[in-house]
């Protein structure tokens, strides 16, 4: 029996330790692993003169073998290229771990060629090989391949010990290929699992919202909120940005102390620095006595100053000093008083045009904009906003004593449809005027304000439909939400719609709608 490569490869006729270290090469080469063996049935094909090379993997969960390379096989082919442990001669050389050569195929009524990669060509001139590939007394697979047929296994002894040595060479980089996706998938479910661990642990109880954009803001919050870092939340107006900031001061060791919010675009810049550094007695006309400043205020506790990019040059520049020397300077006094104070600064302007055109202080920027928290608008945010259209009717149902129990179909298509410019405080405002102005147990689309029923300007004049199919979706939903109320009952129905259950039945027939499922149906929103 020949061992040795070279005596395999002077009975095969070509240099089988050289082919040999062709593919060792290959396979310390550091491509991918589809690669690499693309280029190990390559190398078969080109020095060693073995045709259809094919490569198929054990999935050890599933106990089947799938085709996951192959050359000179089509696609379609390989996804049909599947076996079970014992079928076929793939699965019989997995399952037994036995290497099988076959002389003369059409000898051979096990053979299946499930890829029909040989229905074309003459099964009398081909022989077929196949050997296991192993990771120690384990199989994780098989490499097969097609040779001119011969009268005698035997003769074919030396091409099986080649491939047996070519099948340990793949073993080594399955193995080590499998451990390293193990690793991967190990630090993959790591990261997801303390990504989960910082939504938890930083989504606020006041905020509303499941979506991939707000997940993240919570993951945000989680981060920032142990440390004393100075963050920076951007973000359209009614966002939220002073409850994310409520949010990073709740979670942080501030949270014993005061809470300070200072809208400072509400403030005349001759009252801003009175307000925040406070004023001695006597300081300017008006200042009757000492005042303390909200810095003083908030001592021990956190500073939130909303809208900081309104602020005048002035105050910026008392600001930044506050900030480095973390002491402040009343307005009128000569000595310093010391604050230990966390800061949370909000802006809805671009803050780096305004350092660029000279409205804001690059110094500063860069002092406030350490941790950065950027809140999505609500256009953004998916289904979010149906979640927290729900919740508003639920807190303003309970505080105006209604009983609301749930939001009509055409009002949910409004509310998804609506481009909400004002973000999350004009929903509030839309959901809180529907709960007063709603007839019923049910808010419906004429319960809403005329601004969701108006189109954008790039809208306006163009209809998705024609005038018979708007009616008949109009007719559907009245049908379905009137259905849903009655849990199916379609006498029910008629009664709420105000008329006979004869014409709901036909309605009902025309419009193709399945009743049956809204029987017993709960009353979500």
């Amino acid at each position: 029996m020949m061992s040795n490569p070279d005596e395999i490869g002077a009975h095969l006729g070509f240099n089988g330790l050289a082919t040999l270290y062709r593919i060792a090469h290959l396979l310390s080469s550091g491509e991918s692993i589809e690669k690499i063996m693309e280029g190990v049935l390559d190398i078969l094909e080109t020095y060693a003169g073995m045709k259809r090379g094919m490569i198929s993997i054990l999935n050890p969960e599933s106990s089947e073998l799938a085709v996951d390379i192959a050359r000179g096989i089509s696609e379609s082919g390989k996804r049909r290229g599947r076996y079970r442990l014992g079928e076929g001669i793939t699965g019989r050389v997995v399952a037994t771990g036995r290497p099988i050569a076959i002389p003369k195929l059409k000898n051979e009524p096990t053979f299946l060629d499930k890829t029909g990669a040989r229905k074309n060509l003459k099964d009398s001139d081909l022989a077929f090989l196949c050997v296991p590939i192993k990771a120690g007394d384990d199989v994780v697979g098989a490499l097969s391949v097609d040779k001119v047929s011969v009268e005698d296994a035997m003769t074919l002894d030396g091409e099986l010990q080649f491939l047996q040595a070519v099948a340990g060479l793949i073993a080594q980089v399955v193995v080590a290929r499998r451990k390293q996706q193990e690793l991967i998938t190990a630090l993959e479910r790591e990261n997801l699992e303390l990504r989960r661990n910082l939504e938890e642990k930083g989504k606020p109880d006041q905020m509303v919202g499941n979506s991939g954009s707000m997940r993240e803001v919570y993951r945000q919050i989680g981060q920032v909120a142990p440390s004393m870092t100075t963050v920076l939340v951007r973000g359209e107006t009614g966002t939220g940005k002073e409850l994310v900031a409520r949010a990073i001061h709740e979670k942080s060791p501030f949270a014993g102390g005061p809470f300070v919010p200072v809208n400072c675009a509400a403030l005349p810049e001759s009252l801003l620095e009175s307000e925040l550094f406070g004023h001695e007695k006597g300081s300017f006309t008006g200042a009757l006595s000492k005042r303390i400043g909200r810095f003083e205020s908030a001592d021990n506790g956190t500073l939130f100053l909303d809208e900081v990019g309104e602020m005048s040059l002035s105050a910026q520049g008392r600001l930044l000093r506050a900030i480095q020397e973390k002491e402040i300077q009343r307005v009128g006094g000569a000595n310093s008083v010391r604050v230990n104070v966390r800061l949370i600064c909000a802006t809805n302007r671009n803050l780096e045009t305004d350092v660029a055109e000279g409205r804001f202080r690059e110094d500063l920027y860069y002092r406030i904009n350490v941790f950065t928290v950027d809140l999505p608008p609500l256009r953004e945010r998916g289904a979010d906003a149906l979640l927290l259209a729900d919740y508003f009717v639920k807190k303003y149902a309970a505080l105006n004593n209604k009983k609301i129990e749930r939001i009509s179909t055409s009002a949910i298509d409004m509310l998804s449809a609506y481009h909400w410019p004002g973000n999350v405080r004009e929903l509030e405002n839309v959901m809180e005027r529907a709960v007063l102005v709603a007839a019923g147990n049910v808010i419906n689309g004429h319960d809403l304000p005329p601004t969701l029923q108006m189109k954008e300007s790039s809208q306006q004049g163009t209809r998705k439909d024609t005038f018979e199919a708007m009616v008949a979706s109009y007719e559907k939903e009245l049908i379905v939400d009137a259905l849903k109320d009655a849990r199916g009952n379609q006498t029910k129905a008629a009664q709420i719609l105000g008329t006979t259950k004869r014409i709901v039945q036909y309605k009902i027939q025309r419009l193709n709608i399945d009743f049956r499922r809204l029987r017993g149906t709960a009353q979500p929103s």
